[in-house]
Protein backbone atom coordinates (compact mmCIF):
# COMPACT_ATOMS: atom_id res chain seq x y z
CA UNK A 1 0.00 0.00 0.00
CA UNK A 2 1.70 3.44 -0.75
CA UNK A 3 2.30 5.65 1.95
CA UNK A 4 1.66 9.57 1.90
CA UNK A 5 4.53 10.39 0.32
CA UNK A 6 4.67 7.88 -2.19
CA UNK A 7 0.91 8.89 -3.15
CA UNK A 8 1.42 12.67 -3.44
CA UNK A 9 4.31 12.11 -5.81
CA UNK A 10 1.62 9.71 -8.04
CA UNK A 11 -1.00 12.18 -7.33
CA UNK A 12 1.78 14.75 -8.42
CA UNK A 13 2.39 12.58 -11.89
CA UNK A 14 -0.93 12.34 -12.77
CA UNK A 15 -2.10 16.09 -12.34
CA UNK A 16 1.31 17.32 -14.38
CA UNK A 17 0.01 15.14 -16.70
CA UNK A 18 -3.18 16.50 -16.73
CA UNK A 19 -2.26 20.30 -17.11
CA UNK A 20 0.03 19.24 -20.21
CA UNK A 21 -2.78 17.69 -21.88
CA UNK A 22 -5.13 20.65 -20.72
CA UNK A 23 -2.72 22.80 -22.11
CA UNK A 24 -2.31 21.26 -25.89
CA UNK A 25 -6.14 21.53 -26.52
CA UNK A 26 -6.21 24.91 -25.30
CA UNK A 27 -3.76 25.45 -27.36
CA UNK A 28 -5.54 24.14 -30.41
CA UNK A 29 -8.52 26.12 -28.99
CA UNK A 30 -6.91 29.31 -28.87
CA UNK A 31 -4.78 29.29 -32.33
CA UNK A 32 -7.90 29.36 -34.02
CA UNK A 33 -8.77 32.56 -32.38
CA UNK A 34 -5.22 34.38 -32.60
CA UNK A 35 -5.34 33.36 -36.16
CA UNK A 36 -8.61 34.37 -37.08
CA UNK A 37 -8.42 38.15 -37.41
CA UNK A 38 -4.85 37.94 -39.14
CA UNK A 39 -5.18 35.50 -42.04
CA UNK A 40 -9.16 33.59 -42.12
CA UNK A 41 -11.08 36.60 -43.17
CA UNK A 42 -8.64 37.16 -46.24
CA UNK A 43 -8.10 33.69 -47.47
CA UNK A 44 -11.34 31.60 -46.27
CA UNK A 45 -13.87 34.02 -47.01
CA UNK A 46 -14.79 36.26 -50.11
CA UNK A 47 -12.92 38.89 -50.24
CA UNK A 48 -15.04 41.60 -51.70
CA UNK A 49 -16.43 42.65 -48.85
CA UNK A 50 -13.62 42.80 -45.54
CA UNK A 51 -16.52 43.79 -43.06
CA UNK A 52 -18.82 40.90 -44.35
CA UNK A 53 -15.32 38.56 -44.32
CA UNK A 54 -14.50 39.63 -41.08
CA UNK A 55 -17.82 38.80 -39.31
CA UNK A 56 -18.53 35.84 -40.63
CA UNK A 57 -14.62 34.62 -39.62
CA UNK A 58 -15.66 35.87 -35.95
CA UNK A 59 -18.97 33.81 -36.14
CA UNK A 60 -16.92 30.28 -37.06
CA UNK A 61 -14.71 31.60 -34.09
CA UNK A 62 -18.38 31.80 -31.66
CA UNK A 63 -19.45 28.59 -32.98
CA UNK A 64 -16.38 27.12 -31.39
CA UNK A 65 -18.06 28.36 -27.93
CA UNK A 66 -21.77 27.14 -28.87
CA UNK A 67 -20.93 23.13 -29.85
CA UNK A 68 -18.50 23.13 -26.59
CA UNK A 69 -21.80 22.22 -24.30
CA UNK A 70 -22.81 19.11 -27.03
CA UNK A 71 -18.83 18.11 -26.37
CA UNK A 72 -19.68 18.10 -22.53
CA UNK A 73 -23.20 16.13 -22.85
CA UNK A 74 -21.94 13.69 -25.18
CA UNK A 75 -18.10 13.15 -23.64
CA UNK A 76 -19.50 13.13 -20.07
CA UNK A 77 -21.71 11.07 -20.77
CA UNK A 78 -19.59 8.02 -22.04
CA UNK A 79 -17.09 9.04 -19.34
CA UNK A 80 -19.23 8.85 -16.79
CA UNK A 81 -20.07 5.48 -18.29
CA UNK A 82 -16.71 3.93 -19.85
CA UNK A 83 -14.26 6.10 -17.93
CA UNK A 84 -12.38 8.86 -18.03
CA UNK A 85 -8.94 8.02 -19.20
CA UNK A 86 -10.11 6.76 -22.56
CA UNK A 87 -12.72 9.53 -23.11
CA UNK A 88 -9.33 12.00 -22.45
CA UNK A 89 -7.66 10.28 -25.26
CA UNK A 90 -10.36 10.62 -27.16
CA UNK A 91 -10.72 14.28 -27.27
CA UNK A 92 -7.35 14.74 -27.55
CA UNK A 93 -7.49 12.84 -31.00
CA UNK A 94 -10.45 14.90 -32.07
CA UNK A 95 -8.54 18.62 -31.16
CA UNK A 96 -5.67 17.66 -32.86
CA UNK A 97 -7.10 15.74 -35.87
CA UNK A 98 -9.45 18.71 -36.37
CA UNK A 99 -6.44 21.57 -35.78
CA UNK A 100 -4.03 19.67 -37.89
CA UNK A 101 -6.56 19.43 -40.75
CA UNK A 102 -6.90 23.44 -40.37
CA UNK A 103 -3.48 23.28 -41.33
CA UNK A 104 -3.86 21.31 -44.46
CA UNK A 105 -7.24 23.35 -45.78
CA UNK A 106 -7.45 24.79 -48.95
CA UNK A 107 -8.33 28.47 -49.88
CA UNK A 108 -11.61 30.21 -51.32
CA UNK A 109 -9.93 30.80 -53.92
CA UNK A 110 -9.18 27.51 -54.35
CA UNK A 111 -12.01 25.58 -53.68
CA UNK A 112 -14.45 28.42 -53.24
CA UNK A 113 -17.49 28.18 -50.57
CA UNK A 114 -15.94 24.68 -49.83
CA UNK A 115 -13.38 26.71 -47.69
CA UNK A 116 -15.81 28.40 -44.79
CA UNK A 117 -17.91 25.29 -44.79
CA UNK A 118 -15.09 22.98 -44.26
CA UNK A 119 -13.09 25.33 -41.66
CA UNK A 120 -16.74 25.91 -39.95
CA UNK A 121 -16.84 22.22 -39.38
CA UNK A 122 -13.52 21.59 -38.03
CA UNK A 123 -14.27 24.56 -35.80
CA UNK A 124 -17.36 22.98 -34.39
CA UNK A 125 -15.12 19.69 -33.95
CA UNK A 126 -12.84 22.01 -31.89
CA UNK A 127 -15.46 23.00 -29.74
CA UNK A 128 -16.82 19.42 -29.40
CA UNK A 129 -13.54 18.47 -28.54
CA UNK A 130 -12.84 20.72 -26.08
CA UNK A 131 -16.27 20.53 -24.30
CA UNK A 132 -15.33 16.60 -23.42
CA UNK A 133 -11.59 17.73 -22.36
CA UNK A 134 -11.71 20.01 -19.23
CA UNK A 135 -13.92 17.84 -16.93
CA UNK A 136 -12.34 14.92 -17.53
CA UNK A 137 -8.99 16.20 -17.46
CA UNK A 138 -9.73 17.84 -13.83
CA UNK A 139 -11.17 14.46 -12.46
CA UNK A 140 -8.40 12.74 -13.52
CA UNK A 141 -6.44 14.83 -11.02
CA UNK A 142 -9.46 15.23 -8.39
CA UNK A 143 -10.84 11.79 -8.29
CA UNK A 144 -6.74 10.77 -7.49
CA UNK A 145 -6.27 13.39 -4.80
CA UNK A 146 -6.60 13.29 -1.36
CA UNK A 147 -9.33 15.09 0.17
CA UNK A 148 -7.43 17.40 1.89
CA UNK A 149 -5.42 18.27 -1.32
CA UNK A 150 -8.22 18.58 -4.08
CA UNK A 151 -7.85 22.38 -4.47
CA UNK A 152 -3.98 21.96 -5.01
CA UNK A 153 -4.30 18.92 -7.71
CA UNK A 154 -7.23 19.95 -9.10
CA UNK A 155 -5.91 23.62 -10.30
CA UNK A 156 -3.39 22.21 -12.46
CA UNK A 157 -5.55 20.92 -15.02
CA UNK A 158 -6.65 24.75 -14.75
CA UNK A 159 -2.83 25.64 -15.67
CA UNK A 160 -4.01 24.85 -19.45
CA UNK A 161 -5.83 28.13 -20.10
CA UNK A 162 -3.30 30.71 -19.40
CA UNK A 163 -0.18 28.13 -20.39
CA UNK A 164 -2.46 27.10 -24.20
CA UNK A 165 -3.12 30.74 -24.89
CA UNK A 166 0.62 32.21 -23.98
CA UNK A 167 1.72 29.01 -26.21
CA UNK A 168 -0.45 29.93 -28.86
CA UNK A 169 0.37 33.79 -29.27
CA UNK A 170 4.19 32.96 -28.50
CA UNK A 171 4.31 29.65 -32.03
CA UNK A 172 2.05 32.82 -34.02
CA UNK A 173 4.27 35.31 -33.05
CA UNK A 174 7.77 33.15 -33.58
CA UNK A 175 6.58 32.56 -37.07
CA UNK A 176 5.36 35.96 -38.12
CA UNK A 177 8.85 37.08 -36.59
CA UNK A 178 10.83 34.48 -39.15
CA UNK A 179 8.51 34.83 -41.90
CA UNK A 180 7.44 38.27 -43.82
CA UNK A 181 3.67 39.02 -43.86
CA UNK A 182 3.45 37.46 -47.64
CA UNK A 183 5.18 34.24 -46.35
CA UNK A 184 3.01 34.12 -43.28
CA UNK A 185 -0.25 34.58 -44.94
CA UNK A 186 0.75 32.17 -47.79
CA UNK A 187 1.80 29.27 -45.71
CA UNK A 188 3.59 30.61 -42.41
CA UNK A 189 0.48 30.12 -40.39
CA UNK A 190 0.00 26.80 -41.14
CA UNK A 191 3.04 25.53 -39.08
CA UNK A 192 1.46 26.62 -36.07
CA UNK A 193 -1.47 24.32 -37.04
CA UNK A 194 0.34 21.48 -38.53
CA UNK A 195 2.86 21.29 -34.91
CA UNK A 196 -0.68 20.26 -33.57
CA UNK A 197 -0.24 16.44 -34.57
CA UNK A 198 3.38 16.39 -32.67
CA UNK A 199 1.94 18.19 -29.41
CA UNK A 200 -1.19 15.84 -29.66
CA UNK A 201 1.49 12.95 -30.02
CA UNK A 202 2.65 13.65 -26.84
CA UNK A 203 -0.34 14.27 -25.08
CA UNK A 204 -1.65 10.49 -25.67
CA UNK A 205 1.59 9.33 -24.78
CA UNK A 206 1.24 10.65 -21.34
CA UNK A 207 -2.25 9.91 -20.88
CA UNK A 208 -2.18 6.34 -21.97
CA UNK A 209 0.37 5.51 -18.71
CA UNK A 210 -2.02 7.49 -16.42
CA UNK A 211 -4.21 4.94 -14.60
CA UNK A 212 -8.07 5.13 -14.17
CA UNK A 213 -9.59 6.92 -11.08
CA UNK A 214 -10.18 4.92 -7.81
CA UNK A 215 -14.03 6.87 -7.54
CA UNK A 216 -14.62 5.80 -11.09
CA UNK A 217 -13.29 2.30 -10.93
CA UNK A 218 -14.99 2.02 -7.25
CA UNK A 219 -18.69 2.73 -9.18
CA UNK A 220 -17.71 0.54 -11.88
CA UNK A 221 -16.75 -2.47 -10.08
CA UNK A 222 -20.30 -1.95 -7.84
CA UNK A 223 -22.26 -1.62 -11.53
CA UNK A 224 -23.73 1.55 -10.39
CA UNK A 225 -23.32 3.66 -13.58
CA UNK A 226 -25.69 5.71 -14.68
CA UNK A 227 -27.77 5.17 -17.73
CA UNK A 228 -28.33 8.55 -18.85
CA UNK A 229 -25.86 10.61 -16.59
CA UNK A 230 -27.38 13.54 -18.08
CA UNK A 231 -30.89 13.03 -17.09
CA UNK A 232 -29.49 11.78 -13.44
CA UNK A 233 -27.98 14.99 -13.01
CA UNK A 234 -31.15 17.12 -13.43
CA UNK A 235 -32.70 14.56 -11.14
CA UNK A 236 -30.39 14.69 -8.59
CA UNK A 237 -28.85 17.62 -8.98
CA UNK A 238 -30.85 20.09 -10.13
CA UNK A 239 -29.67 22.87 -7.64
CA UNK A 240 -25.91 22.28 -7.83
CA UNK A 241 -25.98 22.34 -11.68
CA UNK A 242 -27.43 25.85 -11.44
CA UNK A 243 -25.23 27.14 -7.78
CA UNK A 244 -22.28 25.81 -10.52
CA UNK A 245 -23.07 28.05 -13.31
CA UNK A 246 -23.41 30.96 -11.07
CA UNK A 247 -20.67 30.52 -9.24
CA UNK A 248 -19.18 30.35 -12.90
CA UNK A 249 -20.30 33.69 -13.78
CA UNK A 250 -18.05 35.70 -12.58
CA UNK A 251 -15.40 33.92 -13.87
CA UNK A 252 -16.15 33.93 -17.75
CA UNK A 253 -16.47 37.87 -17.40
CA UNK A 254 -13.24 38.19 -15.69
CA UNK A 255 -11.06 36.09 -18.24
CA UNK A 256 -12.99 37.85 -21.16
CA UNK A 257 -13.18 41.21 -19.95
CA UNK A 258 -9.24 41.38 -19.68
CA UNK A 259 -8.14 38.60 -22.43
CA UNK A 260 -10.54 39.72 -24.62
CA UNK A 261 -12.35 42.61 -24.27
CA UNK A 262 -9.83 45.34 -22.92
CA UNK A 263 -7.21 44.31 -26.18
CA UNK A 264 -10.18 45.76 -28.57
CA UNK A 265 -11.24 48.40 -25.77
CA UNK A 266 -8.09 49.96 -25.51
CA UNK A 267 -6.74 49.79 -28.95
CA UNK A 268 -10.16 50.54 -30.62
CA UNK A 269 -11.28 53.19 -28.00
CA UNK A 270 -8.38 54.54 -26.62
CA UNK A 271 -6.26 53.92 -29.94
CA UNK A 272 -3.33 52.50 -27.57
CA UNK A 273 -0.56 50.12 -29.14
CA UNK A 274 -1.96 46.04 -30.00
CA UNK A 275 1.69 45.43 -29.25
CA UNK A 276 1.71 46.74 -25.65
CA UNK A 277 -1.45 45.83 -24.55
CA UNK A 278 -0.86 42.42 -25.96
CA UNK A 279 2.28 42.25 -24.13
CA UNK A 280 0.27 43.24 -20.64
CA UNK A 281 -2.35 40.80 -21.46
CA UNK A 282 0.34 37.91 -21.86
CA UNK A 283 2.76 38.92 -18.54
CA UNK A 284 -1.20 39.05 -16.67
CA UNK A 285 -1.32 35.28 -18.32
CA UNK A 286 2.12 34.05 -17.41
CA UNK A 287 1.89 35.22 -13.72
CA UNK A 288 -1.75 33.34 -13.45
CA UNK A 289 0.65 30.01 -14.85
CA UNK A 290 2.59 29.92 -11.68
CA UNK A 291 0.00 31.46 -9.36
CA UNK A 292 -2.69 28.95 -10.06
CA UNK A 293 -1.74 26.35 -7.76
CA UNK A 294 -0.71 28.68 -4.86
CA UNK A 295 -4.47 29.36 -5.04
CA UNK A 296 -5.49 26.31 -5.10
CA UNK A 297 -3.90 25.16 -2.52
CA UNK A 298 -4.64 27.95 -0.04
CA UNK A 299 -8.64 27.12 -1.10
CA UNK A 300 -7.76 23.45 0.80
CA UNK A 301 -6.57 25.49 3.85
CA UNK A 302 -9.39 28.45 3.89
CA UNK A 303 -12.13 26.49 2.20
CA UNK A 304 -13.48 26.73 -1.24
CA UNK A 305 -16.13 28.75 -0.99
CA UNK A 306 -15.07 31.28 1.54
CA UNK A 307 -11.78 32.27 -1.08
CA UNK A 308 -14.05 31.70 -4.21
CA UNK A 309 -16.74 34.71 -2.86
CA UNK A 310 -13.86 36.55 -1.69
CA UNK A 311 -11.82 36.69 -5.09
CA UNK A 312 -15.65 37.47 -6.64
CA UNK A 313 -16.27 40.38 -4.73
CA UNK A 314 -12.50 41.63 -5.21
CA UNK A 315 -13.01 41.21 -9.25
CA UNK A 316 -16.28 43.15 -9.02
CA UNK A 317 -14.93 46.18 -7.05
CA UNK A 318 -11.36 46.21 -9.37
CA UNK A 319 -13.20 46.21 -12.36
CA UNK A 320 -14.35 50.62 -11.16
CA UNK A 321 -10.51 51.19 -11.05
CA UNK A 322 -9.39 49.21 -13.76
CA UNK A 323 -11.55 50.58 -15.63
CA UNK A 324 -11.06 54.26 -14.58
CA UNK A 325 -7.75 53.78 -15.72
CA UNK A 326 -8.12 52.71 -18.59
CA UNK A 327 -10.44 55.56 -19.66
CA UNK A 328 -8.06 58.27 -18.77
CA UNK A 329 -4.51 59.30 -20.71
CA UNK A 330 -2.44 57.33 -18.40
CA UNK A 331 1.14 55.97 -19.51
CA UNK A 332 1.53 51.75 -20.43
CA UNK A 333 3.01 50.59 -17.03
CA UNK A 334 -0.14 51.87 -15.21
CA UNK A 335 -2.61 50.07 -18.29
CA UNK A 336 -0.65 47.06 -17.81
CA UNK A 337 -1.14 47.25 -13.43
CA UNK A 338 -4.35 47.63 -14.34
CA UNK A 339 -4.38 44.18 -16.25
CA UNK A 340 -2.49 42.03 -14.39
CA UNK A 341 -3.86 42.74 -10.69
CA UNK A 342 -7.67 41.70 -11.60
CA UNK A 343 -6.29 39.22 -14.16
CA UNK A 344 -2.84 37.83 -13.20
CA UNK A 345 -3.82 37.83 -9.36
CA UNK A 346 -7.13 37.80 -8.37
CA UNK A 347 -9.07 35.66 -11.00
CA UNK A 348 -6.88 32.86 -10.45
CA UNK A 349 -8.29 33.14 -7.00
CA UNK A 350 -11.00 32.49 -8.70
CA UNK A 351 -9.78 29.86 -11.71
CA UNK A 352 -7.49 27.52 -9.07
CA UNK A 353 -10.31 26.28 -6.86
CA UNK A 354 -13.13 25.98 -9.15
CA UNK A 355 -12.48 21.96 -10.33
CA UNK A 356 -12.72 21.22 -7.24
CA UNK A 357 -15.48 23.11 -6.42
CA UNK A 358 -17.46 21.66 -8.81
CA UNK A 359 -16.85 18.16 -8.74
CA UNK A 360 -17.55 18.31 -5.30
CA UNK A 361 -21.08 18.87 -5.95
CA UNK A 362 -21.93 15.75 -8.01
CA UNK A 363 -22.05 11.72 -7.45
CA UNK A 364 -18.85 9.79 -9.47
CA UNK A 365 -22.00 8.27 -11.90
CA UNK A 366 -22.86 11.62 -13.13
CA UNK A 367 -19.75 13.90 -12.26
CA UNK A 368 -17.98 14.02 -15.69
CA UNK A 369 -21.45 14.69 -16.65
CA UNK A 370 -21.90 17.37 -14.42
CA UNK A 371 -18.59 19.85 -14.04
CA UNK A 372 -18.50 19.88 -18.31
CA UNK A 373 -22.18 21.19 -18.41
CA UNK A 374 -21.95 23.35 -15.38
CA UNK A 375 -18.44 24.36 -17.35
CA UNK A 376 -19.38 24.47 -20.62
CA UNK A 377 -23.10 25.53 -20.96
CA UNK A 378 -22.14 28.86 -18.93
CA UNK A 379 -19.59 29.98 -21.16
CA UNK A 380 -22.24 30.99 -23.54
CA UNK A 381 -23.21 33.78 -21.40
CA UNK A 382 -19.89 34.18 -18.99
CA UNK A 383 -17.59 34.04 -22.37
CA UNK A 384 -19.31 33.95 -25.62
CA UNK A 385 -21.37 36.84 -24.89
CA UNK A 386 -19.16 39.23 -22.62
CA UNK A 387 -17.10 41.07 -25.27
CA UNK A 388 -20.79 42.09 -27.27
CA UNK A 389 -22.26 42.69 -23.64
CA UNK A 390 -19.86 45.43 -23.13
CA UNK A 391 -19.41 47.00 -26.29
CA UNK A 392 -23.50 47.20 -26.08
CA UNK A 393 -23.19 48.48 -22.63
CA UNK A 394 -20.32 51.28 -23.84
CA UNK A 395 -22.49 52.98 -26.43
CA UNK A 396 -25.05 52.62 -23.76
CA UNK A 397 -22.81 54.90 -21.82
CA UNK A 398 -21.98 57.25 -24.10
CA UNK A 399 -18.79 56.17 -24.51
CA UNK A 400 -17.83 55.83 -20.76
CA UNK A 401 -17.18 52.32 -19.42
CA UNK A 402 -19.01 53.00 -15.95
CA UNK A 403 -22.01 50.38 -17.22
CA UNK A 404 -19.54 48.19 -18.23
CA UNK A 405 -18.20 48.45 -14.45
CA UNK A 406 -21.31 48.06 -12.77
CA UNK A 407 -22.54 44.63 -14.75
CA UNK A 408 -19.41 43.39 -13.65
CA UNK A 409 -20.05 43.96 -10.05
CA UNK A 410 -23.47 42.79 -10.49
CA UNK A 411 -21.94 39.31 -11.44
CA UNK A 412 -19.78 39.10 -8.95
CA UNK A 413 -22.55 39.43 -6.52
CA UNK A 414 -24.76 36.64 -8.28
CA UNK A 415 -21.51 33.95 -7.94
CA UNK A 416 -21.14 35.03 -4.64
CA UNK A 417 -24.60 34.55 -3.52
CA UNK A 418 -24.11 31.25 -5.61
CA UNK A 419 -21.11 29.89 -3.80
CA UNK A 420 -22.78 31.00 -0.39
CA UNK A 421 -25.82 28.68 -1.10
CA UNK A 422 -23.84 25.82 -1.70
CA UNK A 423 -23.51 23.15 0.44
CA UNK A 424 -19.45 22.80 1.67
CA UNK A 425 -18.49 19.73 -0.01
CA UNK A 426 -14.44 20.28 0.57
CA UNK A 427 -14.55 17.46 3.55
CA UNK A 428 -16.49 14.18 1.79
CA UNK A 429 -15.71 11.27 0.35
CA UNK A 430 -16.34 11.80 -3.10
CA UNK A 431 -15.53 8.83 -3.96
CA UNK A 432 -18.95 7.88 -1.72
CA UNK A 433 -22.28 8.91 -2.96
CA UNK A 434 -23.70 12.41 -0.90
CA UNK A 435 -27.44 11.88 0.42
CA UNK A 436 -29.91 13.16 -2.68
CA UNK A 437 -33.65 13.39 -2.76
CA UNK A 438 -35.90 10.49 -2.75
CA UNK A 439 -36.28 10.73 -6.66
CA UNK A 440 -36.97 8.10 -9.20
CA UNK A 441 -33.91 7.78 -10.97
CA UNK A 442 -33.82 5.00 -13.81
CA UNK A 443 -31.09 2.44 -13.54
CA UNK A 444 -32.08 0.82 -17.09
CA UNK A 445 -32.29 2.72 -19.88
CA UNK A 446 -35.64 0.99 -20.85
CA UNK A 447 -36.77 2.56 -17.68
CA UNK A 448 -36.69 5.77 -19.45
CA UNK A 449 -40.18 7.11 -20.22
CA UNK A 450 -40.45 8.84 -24.05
Amino acid sequence: MLNEKQSDVSVTKIAIASAIGCSIEWYDFFLYGVVSAIVFNKLFFPASDPAVSTMLTWTTYAVGFVSRPVGAVLFGHFGDRIGRKAILIITLIIMGVATFTIGLLPTYQEIGIWAPIALLALRVLQGIGIGGEWGGAVLLSIEHSPKQKRGFYGSWPQIGVPAGMCLSAGVVAAISFVTSDAEFAAWGWRIAFLLSAALVLIGIYIRMKIFETPAFTKMKEAKKEAAVPFFELWKRHPKNVLLGMGARYIEGVCFNTYAVYALAYLTATQKLPQSQVLAGITMASLITIFIIPMWGGLSDRIGRRLQFGCAAIATGLLAFPAFGVFSLPMSMPWIWIAIIIPFGIVYPALYAPQAALFSELFDTRVRYTGVSFVYHFSGIFSSGLTPLVMSWLLIQGGGKPWLIAIYIAIVSLISTLSVALMSDGSKRDIAVDAKTENVFVPENISEVKA
